[in-house]
Parts: structure tokens; C-alpha cells; sequence
């Protein structure tokens, strides 16, 4: 992918696409994917832009790679882009380099850049982040429109509990770079099987609290340059048992349309 092997490594796993391994393509086939059928909006816009391009040249540049698309047609579907994504004036804004626009005006570039070629797949990493609420809402609706439109799949990758809610279809919950519960968002916000989701979602304020102590889990995040015996959470679960600490812990299906990688979520009514 991004980083080089090496100095990075695949230890396993597997990383398909349309039915294509992209661990075992070379690097003209990746390139002729990555940008043009999958696209990413990454979290930090200001190390995401070139600061030595203009904007414009920048939302050009994925056109002109990837397709035949002309210079003028490149430009004016560029500028078609900024102003989907809320940035005024986009005509001049084109000219512009990234240091001169606001945090939240650079997040909005970066989304517009991974839509313009209208990929298959967005991966979109915490992509409104940076965001006021009414932008935020237009960001998410402009992506939801282009899903819509062109069928396009999205992952998106986020600790906003109601943006999920709001435009998840399913949702995998993680916890130390592990699954530990798999659903549908409606199915997961009604009942949660695995204690960490369910914690997770204990934690969030509430205007019903009634005066009433936070909830905050327990504990620290475990130490990932260390190996991890058993289930990760356990250190922190009110649930844990002896086995959850010993052994390996693996997501397992609980329902046709579920899975969490707790070994005692038969024993355990959460």
C-alpha cells in the first residue's frame, strides 16, 4: 500500500478487492487502482496536501493520471468539486495554496480530491473531524449521494458514535487493532454483545443522566508493542474470567447476521 516493504511488513491477512489480491499486484497495477477505483480521506489534511501545489493543481491531478480528461475539463470539475464540498468563491480558491485555507477548509479539499474521480471505494478516516456540524452534515450527505449515484461502498472510520448511526449500514467495533463485534448499526445500538461496546456506548453523556456520574471504562489501553495474551479488553472487563486472559480469543458468530470475540457472551447478559 503507502508504505513501503521495507520497512513495512505483512505479518498475514489478506487484503482483496473486486476479486483481486492486492498484495500480489505489482506497482503499475496498484497505482492504476489506488486513487482512481479506491480512494482515502486522511484524518491530517495539512500532511495530506502538497504545501508546494496550489489547490487546484492538487484536485487536477487524479483526473489527469487517471483518465483522458482535458485541462479545462479537469479545472472546471475541480471547481465543481469544491463547491460541492462548501468551499466559496472555488475559482480563486483553485489558485490558492493549502497554508492560506483553515483547518477545516484543507479537510474539505482532501474529501473533494478522494471523490473527484468517482471511485468504487472511499475509505474515509475520521473525514469530518475538522468539520462545524452544518458542514459536517453537507460532507456527509454529498458522500452519501455519490454512494447512491454510482454505487460506490465506504468505509468509514470514525470514534463519532452518531455520525455511525446516522450513515452506517454495518459497523465492525475495534478495540487494540482487534474485532471484537461485528453488526448491523441498527442491530448493535439496540443490544451489544461484547462488553466493550457496550462500555463504549455507556460512556457517551446523556441529557437523562439526571445529575448523574459519567461513565469512563476503566484501565488504560493495553501497550500494542507488546504481545497480547487473550482477549485485549480483559484487563479492563468487569466480565473477564481466567480464560479470557489465556489462549487466543477469535470473533465468533452468534447470529446470522452477528459475530463478537467474546468467549462468554453466553454466560454474561449484558
Amino acid at each position: 500500500g503507502l508504505i513501503p516493504v521495507p520497512p513495512g511488513k505483512i505479518e498475514s491477512g489478506s487484503a482483496s478487492f473486486d476479486g483481486q489480491d492486492l498484495l500480489q499486484t505489482t506497482p503499475r497495477q496498484l497505482r492504476d487502482i489506488r486513487g482512481r477505483r479506491i480512494s482515502m480521506i486522511f484524518q491530517d489534511p495539512m500532511t495530506a496536501l502538497n504545501p508546494y501545489m496550489t489547490i487546484g493543481a492538487q484536485l487536477m491531478e487524479p483526473l489527469r493520471v487517471h483518465s483522458n480528461t482535458s485541462e479545462s475539463e479537469a479545472s472546471q470539475k475541480a471547481i465543481e468539486m469544491l463547491e460541492a464540498v462548501g468551499i466559496q468563491d472555488a475559482p480563486q480558491q483553485m489558485k490558492a495554496y493549502p497554508h492560506q485555507f483553515s483547518g477545516g477548509m484543507r479537510q474539505r479539499v482532501v474529501i473533494a480530491m478522494a471523490l473527484i474521480t468517482e471511485p468504487d471505494l472511499l475509505i474515509a478516516d475520521e473525514p469530518t473531524t475538522a468539520l462545524d456540524v452544518t458542514v459536517q452534515a453537507q460532507v456527509l450527505e454529498l458522500i452519501n449521494s455519490m454512494q447512491k449515484k454510482k454505487g460506490m461502498a465506504v468505509i468509514l472510520v470514525t470514534h463519532d458514535l452518531g455520525v455511525i448511526a446516522g450513515t452506517c449500514d454495518d459497523v465492525l467495533v475495534m478495540y487494540a487493532g482487534r474485532i471484537c463485534e461485528s453488526a448491523s448499526a441498527r442491530d448493535l445500538f439496540a443490544r451489544q454483545c461484547h462488553p466493550y461496546t457496550k462500555a463504549l456506548l455507556n460512556s457517551l453523556p446523556s441529557m437523562n443522566t439526571d445529575g448523574k456520574e459519567l461513565y469512563s471504562i476503566p484501565g488504560m489501553p493495553p501497550d500494542l508493542t507488546r504481545p497480547i495474551q487473550g482477549c485485549p479488553f480483559a484487563p479492563r472487563c468487569e466480565h473477564a474470567h481466567d480464560r479470557c486472559r489465556a489462549g487466543s480469543v477469535h470473533l465468533q458468530a452468534i447470529e446470522s447476521s452477528r459475530a463478537t470475540a467474546c468467549i462468554r457472551v453466553k454466560e454474561i447478559a449484558l
